[in-house]
């Protein structure tokens, strides 16, 4: 089953074409890795799949529902940039904030979401005080808590010691197995080469699949 299609996706950003005739399909239940230099666009095309840019033509659907336009994807789970945490609260006080909501999840929910990233509920700490990477896996948890059908994650590993990367990879296997679709942007090889089925590789806005023995597959934009 089609989760993503993506047709002649085209931005453009005071000049500069940023995702340029993107094309792509991707299957319900995989986990597909995008990488490529700064500026490349996994960014930008990640917040397009999610609707939270528009195109200047082409299209994305997701669900098959069309994105964009005020049309964001259902059951989806995000981790683009900075994620928008209250300062002045705690970890598990921000979840709790957000899990209000859509009202899925419990406190128990909460608790258990929050020990799964390897932070403590109980911790006192308000979110100012958190380290980078113990922001970083809060945003892993908000992510998974209300178990997504979709899971978009740029980045997941960013200022992660070697113990958080292997804990953020086992996570991301068991939303996969329980029927989670998952794209990752990376920069860190291993969050591609370890957990991706398929791999995408972006230039200056285009997109091209790299094939298992790392060799660029025939073609330009993949589809």
């Amino acid at each position: 089953m089609e989760l993503i299609q993506i047709n002649q996706a085209t931005k453009i950003l005071k000049g500069r074409t940023v995702l340029d005739h993107v094309n792509l399909t991707l299957e319900q239940g995989g986990i597909y890795g995008f990488f490529g230099p700064n500026g490349s666009g996994k960014t930008m095309l990640f917040r397009a799949i999610c609707g939270l840019i528009y195109l200047n033509s082409g299209e994305i659907s997701v669900f098959g529902k069309r994105v964009g336009e005020k049309q964001f994807p259902d059951d989806l789970g995000l981790v683009i940039e900075s994620v928008g945490f209250w300062n002045e609260f705690t970890g598990f006080e921000n979840l709790k904030f957000l899990a209000a909501i859509k009202g899925k999840v419990t406190e128990k929910d909460i608790t258990a979401v929050l020990e799964r990233v390897g932070l403590d509920p109980g911790d006192t700490r308000i979110y100012k005080k958190y380290s980078l990477g113990m922001k970083q896996r809060l945003a892993i948890a908000q992510a998974v808590m209300e178990q997504p059908h979709l899971l978009v994650l740029d980045e997941p590993s960013n200022a992660l010691d070697e113990d958080g990367v292997r804990a953020i990879h086992q996570i991301i296997r068991e939303e996969n197995q329980r029927g989670c679709t998952v794209l990752i942007a990376s920069h860190n090889k291993s969050d591609i080469d370890s957990l991706c089925q398929r791999k995408f590789k972006m230039i200056e806005g285009t997109l091209q699949e790299i094939s298992s023995d790392s060799r660029p597959e025939n073609g330009g934009n993949s589809t």
